[in-house]
């Protein structure tokens, strides 16, 4: 295995914590404990299966070795069938391990907030932000993800020109952050007499929800204001100010929610909505730090970047950051978005392995 140095200065790292806090002396020292015992607890899995692995090495040069001194028909066969199982288990505990060494994103466990902006397409673009959003909308009920509105603005003819809400349950970023981009579709727009087929997009951004602890903001770096919540046809208008959109000044970042009827309500999405675009900020920073030392990656962060087209006429999706397309595009908008999500998280695994195995 190529990656066994790394496995061996981890085994040490191991012994080294399980002396660490076998010392009564780190119990004053709570924070240090604390650090200690959650990177012994990280390791101490990777480390009984390399442990197995090194054993099942052990027993399968016993076996190699039978089958070259032993002279009994018998005992050769049962040596033969000894070596095929061990093979067979150390390939499988290699392939655990070198899963459990890809470095797992610390903001995957995260729930994540999603904004869908209509891009280039006018009328199109709208209908189009709005049938991506049913279409996460769908996948969240799959997967039984509680899906909250933050803030909404509903287009004329259909769709919205943008939406923000929150997805919450178990490692909703792992999943979604791979949405991330621009989502291009080419349709036969309804409006369309002469049965062209027009081209528009959608921009997609997956957040990673920020908690009070992540981010402290000054209250005297907050312009509020409060105004009467809109909507198309007269809907979600409300009699009081209760929406609400909230300006932090140091970085001219600007939110807003109007989904409740409550403005504490509101204000309380807002300002979640703030902390986590504030330490997106953050995150964006050691993120191109983090991606300018990697030769290989899959994109799930740049919103520029066309990531995906939805080819209705053809009934075709394809992923342009592996080359992945599928031909089941009704399944796919009706949230069956899976396929390509696996295809994805296999893609960038691999590629960090490969960082793995090179440092």
């Amino acid at each position: 295995m190529n990656i066994e140095n790394k496995l061996e200065r981890l085994k040490s790292r191991y012994q080294e914590l399980t002396v660490a806090l076998s010392d009564p002396d780190i119990y004053s020292n709570q924070k240090q404990f604390t650090a200690f015992s959650k990177e012994h607890a990280e390791l101490r899995e990777i480390i009984s299966a390399y442990e197995e692995w090194q054993k099942t090495g052990d027993e399968l040069s016993g076996a190699q070795e039978m089958m070259r001194s032993e002279s009994d028909p018998d005992m050769v066969e049962m040596a033969e069938l000894e070596l095929q199982e061990l093979q067979e288990k150390r390939a499988e505990l290699e392939q655990q391990i070198k899963m459990m060494l890809v470095p797992r994103d610390p903001e995957d466990a995260r729930n994540a907030i999603i904004e869908i902006r209509a891009g280039t397409g006018g009328d199109e673009a709208a209908i189009f932000a709005g049938d991506l959003f049913n279409m996460y909308r769908r996948y969240a009920d799959s997967k039984r993800w509680n899906v909250e509105i933050i803030d909404s603005s509903p287009a004329a003819k259909g769709g919205v020109k943008e939406i923000v809400f929150m997805l919450s349950g178990t490692d909703i970023f792992a999943r979604m952050k791979w949405e991330s981009g621009v989502h291009r579709v080419q349709r036969v727009p309804e409006t369309e007499s002469q049965g062209r087929v027009h081209t528009s997009a959608a921009t997609v951004a997956v957040l990673p929800e920020a908690e009070e602890v992540d981010i402290q903001i000054n209250p005297a770096d907050l312009e509020f204001e409060a105004f009467r919540a809109s909507g198309a046809g007269g809907q979600h208008v409300n009699t009081t100010d209760s929406a609400v959109r909230i300006r932090h000044i140091p970085s001219g970042i600007v939110v807003g929610s109007q989904e409740e009827r409550s403005q504490h309500k509101n204000r309380d999405k807002a300002m979640m909505m703030l902390r986590t675009k504030l330490y997106e900020v953050e995150l964006e920073a050691k993120r191109a730090e983090r991606d300018a030392n990697r030769k290989n990656q899959v994109s799930t962060g740049d919103r520029s970047a066309k990531i995906r087209t939805y080819n209705f006429p053809q009934g075709r999706m394809t992923d342009h950051r592996i080359n992945y397309t599928i031909y089941n595009l009704d399944d796919f908008m009706k949230g069956d978005i899976d396929g390509v999500i696996d295809a994805l998280q296999l893609e960038d695994n691999l590629r960090k392995l490969q960082d793995v195995a090179e440092n």
